[in-house]
């Protein structure tokens, strides 16, 4: 049997990426760090954001001294021992509660992800000593990773696949892992039921969850605290151009064992 020829993918930091605000053009601020670091985009180039970024352009900071909690959020609130003002936002943003005890309040979002607090964020969030500022989810993830991909196309020509990642939690296990919430121009998800393997098995069940496999290979880069370096560059990853977005990677309800 032939062995097969050695592979290798690039992960490259984006250092020089600034503080975004409100209306800032990640397209362009992605380009100028791309040519500040000497690096180059080209077709099958992957570029992972971290979804804070992408929310706070999106103007997606909500001051938690305005929300005015309703019955239901005080009664999550004591359950939970959260204030009722975030719980508030975590129900506004969610469509389901599906667990909850001291200290965790985890829904089913309006796009189907199912996260702690909706993903809602004090963390890398610039406070000021009026307001009580938290970040909310991008409010169409999908969408926001096809709004900057075709942009990308327009101003460079390369067909770019993005992924917008955030760190969360899994049933089973300790830990957050990076996880694609945002996909465009490549495959979120790839099927390999009715390939066979090294022994010619036919696989039966295999489903490559290929965006979550890269959000978390960035995340390792990006940090989790103070790294400051939100968008890693990913080369030699031989994606598919199909487009699959990531809302295919949430498991429908009925087959969903965990709830």
């Amino acid at each position: 049997m032939a062995k097969s020829d050695p592979a290798t993918i690039q992960i490259h930091s984006l250092p020089g990426i600034p503080l975004i605000e409100k209306g800032d053009n990640l397209c362009q601020l992605i380009l100028d760090a791309i040519e500040a670091n000497k690096l180059i985009l080209k077709d099958g180039s992957i570029l992972v954001l971290a979804q804070k970024i992408v929310s706070k352009a999106e103007d997606r900071l909500v001051n938690l001294k305005t929300i005015k909690p309703t019955a239901r959020a005080i009664e999550y609130s004591v359950k939970t021992d959260k204030d009722p003002r975030l719980v508030e936002l975590i129900l506004q943003e969610s469509k389901n509660v599906i667990r909850y005890r001291q200290g965790v309040l985890v829904v089913e979002n309006h796009q189907g992800l199912i996260m702690a607090n909706a993903g809602i964020d004090h963390s890398n969030v610039e406070q000021d000593p009026e307001n009580d500022w938290v970040l909310l989810l991008p409010e169409n993830p999908d969408e926001s990773a096809a709004s900057l991909h075709n942009e990308l196309l327009r101003k460079t020509g390369s067909k770019i696949g993005v992924i917008i990642n955030d760190s969360i939690g899994r049933a089973w296990r300790n830990g957050t892992i990076g996880t694609a919430i945002g996909v465009a121009g490549l495959s979120s998800i790839v099927d390999l039921r009715g390939r066979a393997d090294l022994f010619g098995n036919q696989l039966r069940v295999s489903e490559e969850a290929i965006a979550d496999e890269l959000a978390s290979a960035a995340s390792l880069l990006q940090g989790q605290a103070d790294e400051g370096l939100p968008v890693v560059l990913i080369e030699g990853y031989p994606s598919s151009s199909q487009h699959i977005p990531a809302s295919e990677l949430i498991r429908p309800e009925e087959k969903d064992l965990f709830r």
